[in-house]
């Protein structure tokens, strides 16, 4: 993947975890994230920062979404 084909999914999954965060009224743990100091607009950061950025926000999007007991709607198994 590209840089900034990088930044482009780091800044779509920011706003994915603020999305989730207003509409669920849930905080989510992001300290390993911020630990980091990347944000998408980091353009200056290396590639190798924004994967680890990346990386460290989906765990924590992943882990809130996991816990979340409010999202309890069933996914069926077929294709439409």
């Amino acid at each position: 993947m590209k840089k900034q084909e990088l930044i482009h999914l780091h800044g779509l999954l920011a706003e994915v975890r603020t999305h989730y965060e207003d509409s669920n009224g849930i905080e989510i743990d992001h300290d390993d994230y911020a630990s980091l100091g990347v944000q998408p607009t980091s353009i200056h950061r290396s590639k190798t920062d924004h994967k680890a950025a990346v990386f460290a926000l989906a765990e924590g999007l992943t882990d809130a979404m996991a816990t979340d007991s409010t999202e309890q709607e069933p996914v069926s198994a077929a294709a439409d």
